[in-house]
């Protein structure tokens, strides 16, 4: 039985060739999206070493949270936003009884001329302000801003 040499055609092969001509193969360079370039793109963004290689604008921590300014600045609301100045009646007090009216009938929504709107917006942005104050003067103070 004699052996008998067979040229596949396909990715290896550039043309047909006669299967009684066998030559050794040529390299071929083949590219694929899926496989990575060996040549290295320069990033002049990239900092060295920096975060395990990868570059960054800000600091990770960014936020810088601390459980003192939380505390401290909900703290800070409650205790002025609990004197009743208005009609005999706190701004929390009157927030916390409109939850409750609304609560009376709950499947229905509050209606967009009920005070609880009024009220919801009113605390809660003062209690973003004295949390945002609280967050710059905290870490300002740590960080020796001031």
């Amino acid at each position: 039985m004699a052996a008998t040499v067979s040229t596949v055609i396909g990715l290896g092969s550039s043309s047909l060739s006669s299967p009684s001509r066998v030559s050794a193969p040529k390299p071929t360079s083949l590219t694929s999206g899926f496989l990575k370039s060996t040549v290295t793109v320069r990033n002049p963004l990239k900092q060295a070493r920096a975060s395990g290689g990868k570059y960054t604008c800000f600091d990770r921590d960014w936020l810088r949270r601390d459980f003192n300014v939380i505390g401290f600045g909900l703290i800070g609301w409650l205790a002025p936003s609990s004197i009743p100045v208005i009609n005999g009646k706190s701004l929390t007090g009157l927030f916390f009884d409109s939850i409750g009216a609304e609560l009376a009938h709950f499947p229905t929504p509050p209606a967009l001329t009920s005070q609880f709107w009024l009220w919801l917006i009113t605390w809660h942005f003062g209690l973003f302000v004295c949390l945002t104050f609280g967050q710059i003067g905290f870490k300002g103070r740590t960080e020796d801003y001031f």
